[in-house]
Formats: structure tokens, C-alpha cells, sequence
């Protein structure tokens, strides 16, 4: 029985066969099969459409069909830039076996809004995790130096800052609402420096950092990592390696020396659930779990609809067997709050 991830394999080296728009199409197609949140092979035995999901219509409907009701061999390992990804509809599956780890997550600590290249406004993304009974969500928009996704600079992200806390006051009496914490995706030079002021960000409840350019290096990275994790205005490294599903394999480094970095500082790396992404993957997380990492779980939604991914970055660290008190998502405000302080003092120390 074919999976949605063989289904997304199957289409990405259909897309390599063919050209021009039935490429396109075919490629589209590979990266949205991690989003459909149903098996496909499920949808034909009930005989639905396979066009109610996303990027298919009749002519790669009728192309599944076929893979369907004669299933073409697979190879064991598809080639390394899409290898360790998997599908929404599978990671739900996992989680619907042990439905106490999922009920463990407070919040979702990557996304964006229209203050930098998200659709919505941070009153929508906070309605929408309020749908999904969070105690906190982090609204990190991207820094001044990636113009390309709007970056805000230090006044804008001040300005931010006065609407997250009058929204945080004038729901703090209402029950349910989460707390809006006040942060940024900050963005990285390749010698793990930022492009905001260290005054602008002592003003956050919390700080991503984020590496987003010279991304396909094939010369080892560690220590470009290392600085970034030393760097003393942020608690949390967003998508480490830089992969992208098909189109980027991301960085490499010694990733023993890099998760030992981040725990002897207490900082955390971070899954970025974002189905494209999946960055940290599961091999790595295992890594990770040896040295005792924390962990943080961010969608990277650009919508309010994709807070759903995060089942995707719970799903990683189930399989990894992350220790859940490693899982900084699992903390109680007051406890997130603690621990970032707790950083920056050390930071400040050392």
C-alpha cells in the first residue's frame, strides 16, 4: 500500500522526467503531498476525488490512479535532499496513538504576520490558537536584513510591541485567550551575527536567530553554528540545517559538537514544523537527545490555517524520543519566561 510519501517521491521523479508546466506541476505536487491530511490510497477506497486535495487535478489524479492500482517499485532511499520527510496525514497517525504527548504542547513559537510576510494579523494568528487552546504563541516576523520577506527594523519592531501588549491587556480577563509573547526571527550573518540592535531585543520575551542566506556551502558549518549559538541576544536557533524539501539539502556540520554548544548554554534548537522544512529531522533530533538539547516546536506559519503543521514537529520529537522536559513548547509560561531569563544572565555573564 502506497503512502502519501511514496505518493510525494513517485511525483518528484515524475517531475524530473518531464518539462516546462507538467513539471511544474508534477513538483508542486511532490511538496504538497506532506499537507494532505488524508491517505490517498484511503480516498480511492471510499471512491472520492483525489482533486479535493491540494495541487492535483484530473491529469495527475488520473497518474496516482494508475501508481495506485499497480504500485511501481520503489527505491529504498530517495536521493538526500528528499530523503526524512514526512507526511501530515502519517504524523497525525502517530500522535493518535499516544494522544498524551500532544496534549503536553502550550505553544507554538515560530510565525509570522503582515508585519513582515505573513497574511494575517497577530489578532488572527492569536483567534486561531485559541481554536487550538494554546497558553502562548510567539509572534516572530523577520528582521530589517531580509528585505526580500519585509523585515521590520528596531522602530517597527517597537511598534509591534505596543500592539502585542495592549492586545495581551485587553484579553488578559477573557478566559482562553493565549498570552502573545513579544519576539523575532532574527536574521544571521554567516559569523552568527544579527542585524538588530541588542537594546531592541532585550525588550522580547524571547529571540530567534535564523540563518537565510549562503545556504548551499558544501564546506562543513560548525563553526559558523557554534557562533551563532554564542550569540548573547538570542535562545533559540530556527531551522538549523536550512533544508528545503527538493530544492535544498542544507548545511552540514558536526552536529555532536553543535547540540553539545547548545546544551552547555541552554539554548534550544528548534523544529521548524513547516512541511517543506521538517528542519530538525528525525536522525538529528536523535543527536540532539543524546546531548541533552532542548528543543523548540515552531510552525513557521505564514497563515493561520498552518498552525496545524506543528502535529509534524510533534511527531519528530515523539519518534526521536525527545524527553518531554526538553521540549521548551511543554513549559509553562511563567517556565518559558524563567528559562530565557536564566539564559540571558548567563549570557550576559560569560
Amino acid at each position: 500500500m502506497l503512502s502519501n510519501t511514496d505518493i510525494a517521491e513517485l511525483l518528484a521523479h515524475k517531475a524530473e522526467q518531464e518539462t516546462g508546466i507538467l513539471s511544474r506541476a508534477f513538483r508542486r505536487a511532490a511538496r504538497s503531498a506532506f499537507l494532505w491530511p488524508e491517505n490517498v490510497v484511503n480516498l480511492v477506497a471510499q471512491n472520492r476525488p483525489l482533486t479535493e486535495l491540494r495541487s492535483i487535478g484530473p491529469f495527475i489524479e488520473k497518474q496516482i490512479r494508475c501508481w495506485i492500482d499497480k504500485p511501481p517499485r520503489l527505491n529504498k532511499r530517495p536521493p538526500a535532499i528528499r530523503q526524512d520527510f514526512v507526511s501530515l496525514a502519517a504524523a497525525r497517525r502517530l500522535l493518535a496513538a499516544k494522544p498524551a504527548w500532544s496534549k503536553r504542547l502550550r505553544g507554538d513559537l515560530q510565525m509570522h504576520t503582515r508585519w513582515s510576510d505573513g497574511s494575517a494579523t497577530i489578532v488572527e494568528m492569536a483567534s486561531a490558537a485559541k481554536e487550538r487552546s494554546y497558553e502562548y504563541i510567539a509572534i516572530t516576523d523577520h528582521s530589517k536584513g531580509l528585505k526580500i520577506a519585509g523585515g521590520i527594523d528596531e522602530r517597527a519592531l517597537e511598534k509591534q510591541g505596543a500592539e502585542i501588549a495592549k492586545l495581551n491587556a485587553s484579553v488578559s480577563k477573557s478566559a482562553g485567550n493565549p498570552f502573545v509573547l513579544r519576539s523575532i526571527e532574527m536574521n544571521l550573518n554567516t559569523r552568527g551575527e544579527g542585524d538588530m540592535s541588542p537594546e531592541s531585543l532585550l525588550a522580547l520575551d524571547v529571540a530567534l536567530g535564523a540563518f537565510h542566506s549562503s545556504l548551499r556551502l558544501l564546506e562543513d558549518q560548525t563553526e559558523r553554528y557554534l557562533s551563532a549559538l554564542r550569540n548573547p541576544n538570542i535562545q533559540i536557533l530556527a531551522h538549523p540545517r536550512g533544508r528545503i524539501y527538493n530544492y535544498r539539502i542544507g548545511l552540514k556540520a558536526d552536529w555532536h559538537r553543535v547540540f553539545a554548544e547548545a546544551a552547555k548554554l541552554d539554548k534550544a534548537v528548534e523544529i521548524d514544523c513547516y512541511p517543506d522544512r521538517q528542519d530538525l529531522n528525525v536522525s538529528l533530533l536523535k543527536i540532539a537527545r543524546e546531548h541533552g538539547t532542548r528543543i523548540s516546536l515552531g510552525t513557521d506559519a505564514h497563515h493561520p490555517w498552518q498552525l496545524e503543521f506543528i502535529h509534524l514537529g510533534l511527531a519528530a520529537a515523539m519518534r526521536a524520543k525527545i524527553r518531554p522536559e526538553r521540549i521548551v513548547n511543554f513549559m509553562t509560561l511563567r517556565a518559558l519566561k524563567n528559562w530565557v531569563a536564566v539564559v540571558r544572565e548567563c549570557s550576559r555573564q560569560g
